[in-house]
C-alpha cells in the first residue's frame, strides 16, 4: 500500500442557472383583493419569531444545522416579506460538525428595546443558549453572548416597561420528570448591560395548562403585556399532528399564571384527518401588536399528503388574533387553518407574495457577488468552494470529497422545497474526470437523492440517479451510459410522494426521463425524523482516490 496523499484539486463544475417552479393545488386561483395566501412563507421556515420595530415588522426562524444560519425578514404588512441577512453568517461564529441536520440552532427568538435588537437561541449540542445583538437586523450581529446557567432549549426575552429584561424558556422540571416529555417554562432576569442572567431562576409553569393529562414538551414559550396582564403562551403536544398553542396569564410577572379554559388557542389535531389539502402541525406561535390596534400570530404549520408526509418541511403562517374576554384566540376549536384569509388593515395590495408564498418560477443566473439569501450549506464550511467570480453568469463548485452522507459540509448548495408539486432545474458543464456533479434532493444525511453526470473513457458519460432512504446504503437508482455533452440539463420534478429525474444533452433529442416514479416519502419530514424540509440544489463530489494503490 502506499503513502496516503492529498489530490490535486480539480475544475470547478459550472452551474449556468437554476430554476425552480411551483404549481401546487392550494396556491391555484387568484387572492382577492384586501386578502392574503398561507403560508406566508413557504417551505422549510420552521419556528417563527416576530417584533414589530420602527414601523416595520422582523421575522426569524430556526435553521437547524444549516449556514448561513437564522434568515432574517422584513415587513411592512406581516404579509409581504423580504430576507434582509442572516444572523449567522460568518464561518467561525459556530461549528456544526458532527451534528445531525436537525441539531444546532433551534427556535431563536427576536425581540427589539431601546434602539437595539435581540436574537436570543440555542445552539443545541454545540454551545446552548446564547445572545446576539444589532443595530440594524439587516447585520452585522454581534458575536454569541453565552449564557451560563440557563439549560434547555426555546429561550425568548421580554423586556418590562421599566426597562428589566426577562429571559424564559424550556427546561427539564424542578426534580426528576414524571414522565416522557415532561419539561417546564422557566424565567429568569437578565442583566441588560452583561447580558448575563442575575437573580433566582424560577418555573412558571410545570408540566403544561393540565398537568393532571400529562402534558408533553411545552417550550417555545413568549411573555407579552395588555391591559395590565401578563400573558404566557407557549407550545405543547410536540411538533407533530398533536401540536398545539396555549396561554397562561397573570397580574404578576412572576405569576402564578392561571391556564386560559378554553385552551388550545390553536391546533388541528381535532379536525379529520382525511380532509383535503390538509395543514397539520400547527403550533410554536409568536404574537404581535399592529399600528391599528390589531394583533396577529405567526406561527409554524406543515402542508400534508397522504395524510402524514410532509417534504415541504414547517412552514410559517399568519392569522389574527382575537380577543374574547381578555384572553387572545388565533383559531377556535374544529376550524382549519384556511389559505386565504383577509389581511390587515395596513396591507399593502397588489403586491406579489413571491418567492414567499403562491405559485411561481424562480431563476437564478448567478450574477451575484455572493449566493442569494435563500442558498443554504448543510453546516458551517471550513473551507470556500462556492466561486462565482471565476466565470461571469455562472455558479463554479469546488468538488470535495464528502458525500451527502456526511456530517461536514458537502459542497451543495440548496434552496427550500416550498411546494408539493415543482421542477428544479439546472444546465451544467460535464465535470472533469473523477467528478461526479448535478442536483441534489436532500433531505438529511441519511435521506437524500442524487441525479448527476460523470464522465466516461472514450468520450462517454454516465447520467445516473442514486440515494439513501436511511438504510445506511447508497443504492443507484438507474445509469444511462451516452455520448458526452459539453453541457448538460437536469431536472427533477416532484409530485407530493412521486419524483421523477430527466435530462437533455446536446444531442438534439430533448428531455428524458432517466428515472421517474421514484419514492418521494423517502425525503418526508414525517418519514426521515427531525425537524427540517427538503433543499434542492447543485452538489458536486470528488470522487477520485485518496491512495495510491
Amino acid at each position: 500500500m502506499g503513502l496516503a496523499r492529498v489530490p490535486q484539486p480539480v475544475q470547478p463544475v459550472y452551474f449556468d442557472w437554476f430554476e425552480y417552479a411551483g404549481h401546487d393545488v392550494a396556491f391555484d386561483g387568484p387572492v382577492p383583493a384586501g386578502h392574503y395566501r398561507n403560508p406566508v412563507l413557504a417551505g422549510f421556515h420552521a419556528d417563527p419569531s416576530v417584533v414589530a420595530a420602527n414601523g416595520r415588522f422582523y421575522l426569524v426562524n430556526s435553521s437547524f444545522a444549516y449556514f448561513p444560519g437564522i434568515p432574517v425578514f422584513e415587513s411592512t404588512d406581516l404579509v409581504h416579506w423580504k430576507q434582509i441577512g442572516n444572523v449567522i453568517d460568518r464561518p467561525g461564529v459556530l461549528n456544526f460538525d458532527g451534528l445531525g441536520v436537525s441539531r444546532g440552532i433551534f427556535a431563536p427568538a427576536i425581540s427589539y428595546h431601546d434602539g437595539l435588537f435581540y436574537v436570543v437561541t440555542t445552539a443545541v449540542d454545540s454551545g446552548g443558549n446564547f445572545i446576539v445583538t444589532a443595530r440594524d437586523p439587516a447585520g452585522p450581529w454581534s458575536e454569541p453572548h453565552w449564557l451560563p446557567g440557563v439549560g434547555g432549549i426555546d429561550p425568548s426575552l421580554y423586556f418590562d416597561e421599566d426597562g428589566r429584561a426577562f429571559l424564559v424558556n424550556n427546561d427539564a422540571p424542578d426534580g426528576t420528570p414524571r414522565y416522557e416529555g415532561h419539561r417546564a417554562i422557566w424565567m429568569q432576569q437578565i442583566d441588560r448591560a452583561t447580558l448575563n442572567p442575575v437573580g433566582p431562576r424560577k418555573v412558571l409553569v410545570d408540566g403544561g395548562v393540565d398537568p393532571t393529562t400529562k402534558p408533553i414538551w411545552i417550550e417555545g414559550p413568549h411573555l407579552y403585556k395588555r391591559e395590565g396582564w401578563y400573558y404566557l403562551s407557549a407550545a405543547e403536544g410536540g411538533t407533530g399532528p398533536q401540536h398545539s398553542q396555549v396561554v397562561l396569564r397573570s397580574r404578576n410577572i412572576w405569576g402564578p399564571y392561571v391556564p386560559f379554559a378554553g385552551n388550545p388557542i390553536l391546533t388541528q389535531r381535532d379536525l379529520p384527518a382525511d380532509r383535503p389539502l390538509p395543514i397539520t402541525n400547527a403550533g410554536h406561535a409568536d404574537l404581535v401588536e399592529g399600528p391599528d390596534g390589531s394583533w396577529w400570530a405567526v406561527f409554524l404549520a406543515s402542508r400534508n399528503y397522504q395524510q402524514r408526509h410532509y417534504n415541504t418541511g414547517r412552514e410559517t403562517y399568519l392569522l389574527p388574533v382575537q380577543w374574547q374576554d381578555g384572553w387572545p384566540i388565533i383559531l377556535p376549536p374544529g376550524q382549519a387553518i384556511p389559505y386565504v384569509v383577509k389581511g390587515p388593515s395596513w396591507l399593502q395590495d397588489g403586491l406579489s407574495q413571491a418567492p414567499g408564498t403562491g405559485n411561481f418560477v424562480m431563476r437564478d443566473d448567478f450574477n451575484g457577488a455572493k449566493p442569494a439569501d435563500e442558498w443554504l450549506q448543510v453546516r458551517v464550511p471550513t473551507r470556500t468552494w462556492v466561486d462565482l467570480s471565476s466565470r461571469t453568469g455562472s455558479l463554479g463548485v469546488h468538488p470535495l470529497r464528502e458525500d451527502l452522507d456526511t456530517r461536514r459540509n458537502p459542497s451543495f448548495l440548496g434552496r427550500r422545497q416550498q411546494h408539493l408539486r415543482f421542477d428544479a432545474s439546472t444546465e451544467m458543464t460535464l465535470p472533469s474526470k473523477g467528478v461526479a456533479a448535478g442536483l441534489a434532493a436532500y433531505q438529511s444525511e441519511d435521506y437524500w437523492y442524487f441525479f448527476g453526470v460523470r464522465q466516461l473513457e472514450g468520450n462517454r458519460m454516465a447520467v445516473f440517479a442514486e440515494g439513501r432512504d436511511g438504510g445506511g446504503v447508497t443504492k443507484t437508482l438507474a445509469s444511462r451510459e451516452l455520448a458526452a455533452s459539453a453541457t448538460l440539463r437536469l431536472k427533477i420534478t416532484g409530485d407530493e410522494g412521486r419524483y421523477a429525474f430527466s435530462f437533455d444533452s446536446d444531442d438534439g433529442r430533448g428531455w428524458r426521463t432517466l428515472k421517474g416514479d421514484v419514492d418521494g416519502t423517502v425525503l418526508s419530514t414525517d418519514r426521515a425524523g427531525g425537524f427540517v424540509g427538503t433543499l434542492l440544489g447543485p452538489f458536486a463530489r470528488d470522487e477520485r482516490a485518496s491512495r495510491s494503490r
